[in-house]
């Protein structure tokens, strides 16, 4: 298995940061033929969603997140800004992790998907993202 780990810088804000050109630099750096990529991030307060980006739908996910997870709510978990303890949910809607198929080296996505990293918290504004390709 190749694995390589790399580093996002979100800025401290909520953020979809797209991945999809990592992950290809990554598959093309590892020669990938078929297999899987698995993608990893190691932070409990950040996940990824594969979705289309660009055109709105990354906006329209980070409204919904703010509605379904809202910044200022009274959250148990207290540590860090206020209204923190909803990064610490975030995991469970969009999760830390996503595999994707890959053919001749190259990601089957759909013709609109992307690999995004999804980032609530301000706290910490540099990430890091786990690839790592399996053959198969």
């Amino acid at each position: 298995m190749d694995s390589q780990v790399i580093e996002v810088r979100t800025g401290g804000h909520e953020v979809v940061h797209d991945l999809t050109g990592a992950c290809e630099g990554f598959l093309a750096e590892v020669a990938a033929g078929d297999g899987l990529l698995q993608v990893w991030v190691p932070h409990a307060t950040a996940g990824l969603a594969v979705l289309e980006t660009g055109d709105g739908s990354d906006d329209d996910l980070l409204a919904v997140l703010r509605e379904l997870l809202p910044p200022g709510a009274s959250w148990r978990h207290r540590h860090g800004s206020p209204g923190h303890g909803r990064d610490h949910v975030l995991p469970a809607l969009c999760p830390p992790y996503a595999t994707v198929p890959v053919l001749a080296g190259r990601m089957a996505l759909g013709t609109w998907q992307s690999v995004c990293l999804v980032d609530l918290n301000g706290d910490n504004p540099v990430r890091q993202v786990r690839l790592s390709f399996l053959s198969g």
